[in-house]
């Protein structure tokens, strides 16, 4: 190992840990909430990280407004049916993924596909502020399907798995683009102990989580 690859390897201090917190949201939904909680009211550009996953019949998220921020939604189990004010609409399921960037303003609703044997809707949807010189862009998604989503694996198909839902790792790269800049992983651990290495661009400030 090269002594500039030693230097990367540098570890970072855990600052602080909270817990989601159980909150209503919508209609008939509840969510797990971690950022945008009194204990962590924000991490900059970070506005709020919920995962949803309980929903009463009938329940979802009915329309609401966004500017000025973009939306990831990434699914887990069970299917999204989502349509906006500009015209969009779709259904994103398991593994897929939805960046929204909403830009100058837009209204949108998503509410969960219900049948037989259908799971509730179960994701993570994160809030990021965008920068000044976007935060009055032109409305847009990005989203892809589960086959879509690259995933790295850094040790081989049976070892740690890291899905790159936008920027880099070990060689992989996710075709989101990101106003701004965002780094985003699903890293999945197969064995208890086991870590993974992430090369962080130290460049240029960045807030991890």
């Amino acid at each position: 190992m090269s002594a500039t690859a030693t230097a990367l390897r540098v570890s970072r201090s855990v600052a602080k840990k909270v817990y989601a917190q159980e909150t209503a949201e919508g209609v008939g939904a509840t969510v797990r909430r971690t950022i945008g909680t009194p204990q962590l009211r924000n991490l900059s550009p970070f506005l709020m990280l919920d995962n949803f996953y309980n929903m009463q019949p009938g329940g979802g998220f009915p329309d609401h407004a966004h500017r000025g921020q973009a939306t990831v939604t990434y699914m887990i189990e069970g299917s999204f049916q989502h349509e906006d004010s500009v015209g969009n609409k779709g259904t994103i399921g398991p593994g897929d993924l939805q960046w929204m960037i909403a830009g100058k303003g837009i209204i949108h609703a998503e509410v969960p596909v219900v049948g037989p044997g259908v799971p509730t809707p179960n994701g993570l949807q994160l809030w990021v502020d965008l920068p000044k010189e976007h935060k009055m862009t032109t409305p847009s998604y990005q989203e892809l399907k589960k086959e879509e989503v690259p995933t790295a694996y850094p040790e081989g198909p049976d070892g740690p798995s890291i899905t790159v839902i936008s920027g880099k790792s070990h060689g992989i790269e996710s075709p989101v683009r990101p106003l701004g800049g965002c780094w985003y992983f699903d890293i999945k651990l197969p064995k208890a102990g086991q870590s993974v290495f992430q090369e962080i661009r130290m460049s240029v400030p960045l807030t991890p989580f």
